[in-house]
């Protein structure tokens, strides 16, 4: 087989193992409509919505936030949505002066209240920042969902809301959780718009 011709059966099976994950995500329609009652709460008690993540996920994390703060696809005022992964003095400093595994957690601590919602982006799982935040998250009092994948792991007994997409590819979990973000904005959007 040629380079070409290994190219062009690589992107056929990706489409494919994408259409296979997307027939599934109905089966979490429940889960997502309980995360958009939270984030309903949330903002109409004046909370914040709170994302994080590692690496793609940092940026999808960073990506849900600007959707709230800026606007979806309805004109609509701004919603209170922070990233924690945005801020590279905290980032780098927090790392350095004590350990990657608190970086969230100890923005958490400064930065969330009982009213806010929190949700830890994670495909694993087992990301050691995302879980102690939620866990810092859960000791404020705020709501706190995980977006994750595989079995769940240990999040999945840390996070009030776990949507554990069941799935084993790190780039499919991501795009089942960018779909359920874009989702919730559109959601978001419609509930804002409805009340202005």
């Amino acid at each position: 087989m040629s380079q070409n011709e290994k190219i062009e059966q690589s992107y056929l099976e990706s489409l494919e193992r994408h259409k296979a994950l997307f027939e599934t995500m109905a089966n979490y329609h429940q889960e997502c409509l309980s995360l958009l009652e939270a984030c309903q709460s949330t903002l109409a008690q004046g909370g914040k919505v709170i994302w994080f993540g590692n690496g793609g996920s940092a940026a999808d994390a960073q990506h849900l936030a600007a959707e709230f703060v800026v606007r979806y696809k309805l004109e609509r005022g701004p919603l209170a949505s922070i990233a924690l992964t945005t801020d590279t003095s905290i980032l780098t400093a927090h790392s350095n002066d004590y350990h990657f595994d608190t970086v969230f957690e100890r923005q958490v601590q400064a930065l969330c209240k009982p009213e806010d919602l929190v949700i830890g982006l994670t495909t694993s799982g087992t990301s050691k920042n995302i879980n102690l935040a939620l866990a810092a998250a859960n000791d404020i009092g705020a709501y706190t969902v995980a977006l994750t994948g595989r079995d769940g792991a240990e999040v999945k007994s840390i996070a009030q809301l776990p949507i554990i997409v069941k799935n084993d590819e790190t780039a499919r979990i991501q795009e089942a959780h960018m779909f359920i973000g874009h989702w919730l904005c559109e959601a978001v959007d419609m509930l804002v718009a409805e009340q202005q």
